[in-house]
């Protein structure tokens, strides 16, 4: 005779798989006529197909049979994949309004909580881009001032190059260290010197963060969070640095809070701190501590992470292709000579724009632009999108679409060459993303590669140490950085 324990279970799971079909019916219902995928498994959805050490071969390969827009399931949760340049742009250019939501992801929406820029939607992003824009406006975005900071750091980068006599050195802290004092400065009204332990301590934090979020676990911790949360692994480390980066910065808003001057506003703390005391709706709603804690993390981060790994990549890639470091040489010598470098000049120097632009789409640094989501039911391609659903764009197959790019996997700076030799834009060159969430330092971003990167090959010959071979195998995580390297800063002037 059956138990009643054995009763229980058996209706429980009848109940279960009840449960279970109406959701898919309903789920089923939802997405009729929705693009195109894998079979997906219960419970793990698409994960068994992904490729854990490297996800863009897996995007590759659904591509090649799927075309450029697909769909795939993480575990419950279904989204569509945006793959080359014309499906990118037709969702974010051509149907901006109704892709430029952000999706809460799990371990984003538990470090900031829908405050900030980056991982906010709604009226608060709107709020804070707004802000940000008009402030990074205000400290010299687009001015010669800020062309003049960025100066001043490369000059100490220079300095501190030359002081190891071309010998070997590893290059990771130091040229963090200099980009990071760019946006530091801005952030916090100051810059730090390259040995300070905060400066230090806050970049190996971030370079970990980039690595840890690329990371299997992480990718199971956004799929199951429930589940994930109490598990050990690099989710947990990456939510305990997140802790120990915003102490840093709470920290930092209570020493200017303490010496506010609302009449002379030294940096984008004093201006937000200033707009707290508005007294105004918005200023009381959006312009709390929190959305600046979190607002200072995303600028600080994307103001460091990216520039620093091109930076790293153009030095990289002079080392390989030395006749390239040499013709680039040439130009700035013609073009600039001794003088500081300023945005002005680049028109003069096409080749070294064309190289430029050639390392950050070689580079591919943002491998997939952070999800967004859709704001509305859209009619995509022939496809229903329904609202709220997540978009992931491949942002790697746009700067290496075989279509807009002639060979696409090589370094090739007659990318963005005429026959005559003059600089070509490329339409599907669009690392900083596009559409509404462009990013929102992109001027800056600019500006810092070209003054860097112009500053360094005026001053060195960058090479290899004897006996090494120059290796372009990239580290896959958040970013695309290359392998940790050393390199030789051989000076072009005696002082």
């Amino acid at each position: 005779m059956l138990g009643p324990a054995f009763i229980t279970i058996v209706l429980l799971v009848i109940i279960f798989l009840l449960f279970t079909k109406v959701f898919y019916n309903q789920k089923e219902n939802k997405y009729k006529n929705f693009p195109p995928g894998p079979k997906c498994l219960p419970i793990i959805g698409n994960l068994y197909v992904f490729d854990i050490k490297d996800p863009s071969k897996t995007f590759t390969q659904l591509s090649n049979k799927y075309g450029p827009v697909y769909s795939i399931q993480l575990g419950m949760q279904k989204a569509i994949v945006l793959y080359g340049y014309d499906a990118v742009k037709d969702a974010f250019i051509n149907h901006a309004e109704e892709f430029f939501d952000r999706p809460e992801i799990p371990i984003f929406q538990y470090m900031f909580e829908g405050h900030g820029i980056v991982f906010s939607s709604g009226e608060n992003w709107k709020v804070m881009r707004r802000f940000t824009v008009s402030t990074l406006r205000e400290f010299g975005m687009g001015k010669t001032c800020l062309e003049d900071r960025i100066n001043e750091e490369s000059d100490c980068l220079v300095q501190l190059l030359k002081s190891y006599g071309g010998k070997p050195l590893e290059n990771t802290i130091i040229v963090n260290s200099a980009v990071a004092n760019v946006i530091a400065s801005i952030l916090f009204g100051h810059r730090y010197d390259y040995g300070d332990p905060v400066i230090q301590k806050l970049i190996s934090t971030v370079n970990e963060g980039f690595k840890l979020l690329g990371s299997p676990m992480v990718m199971l911790y956004n799929t199951y969070p429930n589940l994930i949360r109490w598990l050990p692994g690099s989710h947990r480390t990456v939510i305990k640095n997140n802790v120990v980066f915003e102490d840093f910065l709470r920290k930092a808003v209570t020493s200017q809070k303490n010496r506010l001057d609302v009449n002379h506003q030294g940096s984008l703390i004093d201006a937000f701190l200033t707009k707290q005391l508005e007294n105004n709706p918005e200023s009381n709603q959006y312009f709390h501590d929190d959305n600046l804690i979190k607002l200072l993390s995303d600028l600080f981060v994307a103001g460091m992470e990216t520039t620093s790994t091109t930076l790293r990549w153009a030095i990289l890639l002079m080392m390989k292709y030395p006749e390239i470091q040499k013709n680039v040489q040439k130009e700035i010598d013609q073009a600039i000579g001794l003088r500081q470098p300023q945005m002005e000049h680049r028109k003069q120097m096409p080749y070294t724009d064309a190289v430029l632009h050639e390392i950050q789409r070689f580079g591919s640094i943002i491998p997939a632009i952070a999800p967004h989501a859709t704001t509305e039911d859209v009619i995509f391609r022939g496809y229903m999108i329904p609202k709220g659903t997540h978009v992931f764009a491949i942002l790697s197959s746009v700067l290496r679409d075989k279509n807009y790019f002639e060979k696409p996997d090589e370094f090739y700076p007659e990318h963005f060459l005429s026959s005559q030799g003059h600089f070509v834009k490329n339409e599907a060159f669009l690392p900083f993303s596009a559409g509404k969430r462009r990013c929102a330092g992109e001027i800056l971003g600019k500006a810092e590669l070209f003054i860097f990167f112009t500053k360094l090959l005026q001053n060195f010959t960058f090479q290899a140490p004897p006996g090494i071979e120059v290796d372009l195998t990239p580290v896959v995580g958040l970013t695309t950085a290359p392998r940790t390297y050393e390199m030789c800063a051989l000076p072009r002037h005696s002082d």
